[in-house]
């Protein structure tokens, strides 16, 4: 089951945040989070003229939303749906980047690992709140974003 957000230019431009917060809410009081994982869809309606070249992503109205969003909810990670490319368009968002017409996104590789292993630290502590097992789940975290992490350091934050 897709939950979709849907975002307008005038929520966008003002960083208003009801329309996510409407249903992360929800999801949140219905204690439904573990079924939602991996469900979350963002529609951006962001009209632009038909000459601008950028991606959604290399919009700064658009990219400062998702900064504030993530402020919010810095495990939302959790609840994006990874196999629709949520995952990567919220990195996107949130990493230093440059499009390539043949080898695609180029995300800035130290800005990655950064936001990587914060988001692995959140979600291990927000995932052990939830009673929701975790080290599978980072694993695969770390995975779609390129990196195969040491299962040394899973144990070391299970630990802490």
């Amino acid at each position: 089951m897709t939950i979709t957000i849907k975002l307008n230019r005038q929520c966008l431009d003002q960083l208003d945040l009801s329309p996510a917060i409407a249903t992360i809410e929800n999801i949140l009081t219905t204690g439904t989070i573990a079924a939602c994982e991996q469900e979350i869809c963002f529609e951006i309606d962001y009209p632009r003229d038909p000459q601008d070249p950028r991606e959604l992503s290399e919009v700064p109205e658009i990219r400062l939303w998702f900064v504030r969003l993530d402020a919010r909810y810095p495990w939302l990670p959790f609840l994006l749906d990874w196999k629709a490319g949520e995952l990567a368009r919220y990195v996107a968002m949130l990493v230093p980047h440059q499009f390539h017409r043949t080898e695609g996104i180029q995300y800035n590789p130290e800005a990655l690992e950064i936001f990587l292993m914060s988001k692995i630290f959140i979600l291990a502590d927000w995932l052990a709140e939830q009673k929701i097992p975790s080290i599978s789940r980072l694993k695969s975290l770390s995975q779609m974003l390129g990196y195969d992490l040491d299962e040394a350091l899973f144990e070391l934050i299970a630990d802490c």
